[in-house]
């Protein structure tokens, strides 16, 4: 009779088991499909289809109106930004977490945008600077709590020891003709060096926004330099002013070896270009 009991125990143990590791199984793919896509590939299949690159590659449009027509996808991957939780953002590499940060900035600013499309011509057309900024609406949720996209910028990715990276300034894109070019993919943590170094020189080299003057001896640059001087003063790859970082890409700004050369030693004014808030869509 002991015998026959403990085989009997002994095989509701062994189903028992067998059955919880079938579960196991089962739930394996599903934890595997909502683990968070570091690719971003939702986001680049909208960017390839709707950005617009022109002069050159080193600016870009945006189609609003095509986008438009895909909105349930931009905000499906939204989503996926909205669902991950800030334990799961901690655990991530410092490049995985900024990759993450301005691809949010730059589709959320999209998606604000698209929320009256076609019916504004700036994004300043949604609120006054001073009262209901745009950048201080708060109009979407990361991390479990309504945010909004000065939120993103200057809380987070400028936050004093965490990026340290002034050009995060040529990634994060405000929907404005005067803003470095939103990107034709997406950033991913693996590349974000390079894709980062490409947006800063692609920017720099538009002489519409950035350029030397000869005859008045001036860099002539957009007022990003201006709002945001320290962050290129702050020491980022031993730079310690705005005029040691502008040298250092002397090559893009200016045209000759000796004009170069003056931007190098530091010996040049600067002056800023007024920002154009026009909305950088394609034409109508």
């Amino acid at each position: 009779m002991k015998s026959w009991t403990n085989w009997t125990k002994s095989t509701h143990w062994t189903k028992w088991t067998s059955g919880i590791f079938a579960l196991a199984l089962l739930c394996l793919p599903l934890a595997a499909s909502a683990a968070f896509d570091h690719s971003h590939a939702a986001w680049t299949v909208l960017l390839k289809r709707h950005v617009v690159l022109i002069d050159g590659g080193k600016a870009s449009q945006l189609d609003y109106g095509g986008l438009a027509q895909e909105r349930t996808a931009l905000q499906a991957y939204l989503d996926s930004l909205s669902a991950v939780p800030r334990a799961e953002f901690d655990s991530w590499s410092k490049s995985q977490q900024l990759a993450f940060l301005i691809n949010a900035y730059n589709a959320f600013t999209v998606e604000l945008i698209l929320g009256k499309y076609p019916d504004l011509n700036s994004i300043r057309d949604l609120g006054n600077i001073v009262f209901n900024s745009p950048w201080k609406q708060k109009f979407f949720t990361l991390f479990g709590a309504r945010r909004h996209l000065d939120w993103i910028e200057h809380e987070v990715i400028r936050k004093p020891g965490a990026h340290d990276d002034p050009r995060i300034h040529f990634a994060v894109n405000c929907a404005s003709v005067g803003c470095p070019m939103l990107r034709e993919e997406a950033f991913v943590g693996e590349r974000l060096d390079a894709q980062l170094e490409q947006q800063t020189r692609r920017f720099l080299a538009d002489r519409t926004r950035n350029r030397y003057e000869p005859k008045t001896a001036t860099l002539v640059v957009s007022q990003i330099f201006d709002w945001y001087g320290e962050d290129f003063s702050a020491g980022y790859r031993g730079v310690g002013s705005l005029r040691q970082f502008l040298g250092s890409y002397a090559n893009l700004l200016a045209t000759t070896p000796a004009e170069q050369a003056m931007l190098r030693q530091n010996l040049v004014g600067i002056d800023f270009i007024e920002y154009d808030w026009a909305l950088n869509s394609v034409p109508r």
